[in-house]
């Protein structure tokens, strides 16, 4: 067994999290519930407005609510990313310093300006992303410890590095150095836009197939061309030798490599659904490096997801983590 359950590498994003109403997405033109990229100035524009409202600051991008799931559900796991010496930076790397994750990250980084993503929650619980990459457009293969990487169970890729040059050159050197060190790999499609518009880039950073792919039913039949969920499970099983697909209320389909699974949904009054992908992800990814069966990983990730769309904002704390844990347990 490796030092570590799971490395990651992803964007490092400071997220800055808004309960807002759908006519504040109308006025500033703002598609809902997807994530979109944007510039410094329209960062500064949003986030002045947004400060009437009310907000909730962390660490955050997909890979690190991931990573960082793992680690307070008792894993161990490594996060690769890069953020500036600003104090936005610090900040980062102090939070993720908290929930145990061990980083290439250290004191002395380069001058820039450390990624944010505006994170706007509508009454109907749905999140829309607004995102100022920053210095975490330049992550690129030199952030990767290759070592770390050969001493990991997984390593694990998030989809949103696709869209930068760099950051979707780090995601294949770290599947490359993975491989060949016997080490499995797992990517998230992070987001529908991100299939629409970089399929050629996911499909690079998958290379022949992954051990493991996470996506939601959107992305899912996105990456088929098709609305048949059946034949979005064929597609993916074409690029995945195992797979999660979420779908939201109904539940999850989790393929073990031979027999698909259906996971019952948990039952939950949804909040926020933002990170509710990353945190089924990381139950899920320490669910199997811990001797859970796939379906039973499937449920963990069900009571997880559950607890985090319940609140506002896209992490739960340990002991909320070790709650949906001791749930699991209990109804199993």
């Amino acid at each position: 067994m490796g030092k570590y359950n799971v490395y990651g590498i992803g964007n490092a994003l400071v997220d800055m999290e808004f309960a807002v109403e759908d006519s504040f997405l109308k006025n500033n033109n703002i598609e809902k519930g997807l994530m979109t990229l944007i510039d410094e100035e329209r960062h500064h524009e949003l986030f002045r407005t947004l400060k009437s409202f009310h907000g909730k600051k962390a660490c955050g991008g997909s890979a690190a609510n991931t990573i960082i799931a793992v680690t307070q559900f008792g894993g161990k796991s490594y996060y690769s990313c890069k953020v500036a010496s600003d104090d936005t930076g610090t900040f980062f790397l102090d939070d993720l310093k908290k929930c145990g994750v061990t980083t290439n990250l250290g004191d002395e980084r380069e001058n820039g300006v450390t990624g944010k993503c505006l994170v706007m929650v509508t009454p109907d619980a749905d999140r829309t992303m607004n995102t100022f990459l920053g210095i975490t457009e330049e992550v690129s293969p030199n952030e990767l410890d290759e070592d770390a990487i050969r001493n990991s169970e997984y390593v694990y890729l998030e989809g949103y590095l696709v869209t930068s040059p760099t950051g979707r050159a780090a995601a294949i050197a770290a599947r490359k150095i993975a491989e060949k060190a016997g080490v499995k790999t797992a990517l998230t499609f992070s987001d529908p836009n991100m299939v629409e518009f970089f399929k050629d880039g996911l499909t690079e950073m998958l290379g022949k197939k992954v051990n493991l792919l996470f996506c939601n039913k959107d992305e899912a039949t996105q990456w088929a061309g098709s609305s048949d969920l059946n034949k979005a499970v064929e597609s993916i099983q074409e690029v995945a030798d195992t797979f999660a697909i979420t779908l939201g209320d109904k539940g999850a389909l989790v393929f073990d490599g031979e027999q698909l699974h259906n996971i019952a949904p948990t039952a939950t009054s949804a909040v926020d659904t933002n990170g509710a992908g990353d945190m089924f992800a990381g139950a899920f990814l320490y669910a199997i490096t811990h001797g859970y069966t796939y379906p039973q990983a499937g449920e963990l990730a069900s009571i997880a997801a559950a607890k985090v769309v319940s609140q506002f904002g896209p992490r739960l704390s340990k002991e909320e983590q070790s709650e949906a844990l001791a749930a699991y347990t209990t109804t199993s």
